[in-house]
């Protein structure tokens, strides 16, 4: 992977940053998805906001190699604290947990009111980040799964608006992805089979396990969870 190639999880969050738009990139890493996005015209500004120090000389390094300095401003700084108000049209946060996504969110909030788009690409817990959208005016406008290296991943796009569009079953559709269910691809239909494999190895666990209130809630939350999954994979 590189500005000139970026790897498949990657290019589908840059599809879904408008033309235009100017970029914050959290969590940045090389720069790598900045730098394809200024490259390719994409965007005519962007900063790439890095809170590790390593990352963050990487990401400096590489823009500096690609001579984008005056486009491209490298920040060293926790979550959105790297950009400023009014600075930005459009937010990527990608390869995180779903609750450390929701986490930066929340933590800078303030800095959302110009922002016109989300993309959020989260590696697990997927049903935090949409439960955080879904509490704070954000509606999910596409939703997209792949699969890449053995890893299957998910990406969020959202816009201010009705946050409650389109669900129509909250609690399931939260889990699942209310339009990744409606497309119920081969990588959906494959990761929530894996997931069913799992929840009834755990629960089979936790049926031969002394009983006490923790059990007794998780097995309740599993079944709850397995059945919502039965529902919607082909059988």
């Amino acid at each position: 992977m590189n500005t000139e190639k970026l790897s498949q999880r990657l290019e589908a969050v840059a599809n879904y940053i408008p033309r235009g738009f100017r970029l914050a990139d959290i969590g940045s890493d090389h720069a790598y998805l900045p730098c394809y996005a200024v490259k390719k015209g994409m965007v005519p500004f962007a900063v790439a906001g890095e809170v590790v120090e390593g990352p963050y000389q990487s990401a400096q390094r590489q823009v500096k190699l690609e001579g984008l300095e005056e486009k491209i401003i490298v920040r060293k700084g926790n979550g959105l604290e790297v950009i400023t108000q009014g600075e930005i049209d459009c937010v990527t946060i990608a390869g995180m947990g779903g609750a450390l996504i929701a986490s930066i969110l929340e933590e800078g909030k303030n800095k959302l009111d110009s922002v016109k788009r989300l993309i959020l690409q989260p590696n697990i817990s997927a049903i935090t980040t949409r439960q955080w959208l879904a509490d704070n005016g954000w509606e999910l406008i596409s939703e997209e799964i792949l699969e890449e290296d053995n890893k299957i991943y998910e990406i969020l796009v959202a816009e201010k608006g009705d946050p409650f569009k389109p669900y129509k079953n909250l609690q399931k559709e939260l889990l699942l992805g209310p339009l990744l269910m409606k497309q119920s691809s081969v990588s959906f239909q494959k990761k929530w089979r894996n997931e069913l494999k799992n929840w009834q190895r755990i629960l089979t666990q936790l049926e031969n396990a002394a009983e006490s209130e923790e059990t007794i809630l998780k097995k309740k939350e599993l079944k709850e969870k397995i059945q919502m999954v039965e529902e919607v994979i082909d059988k």
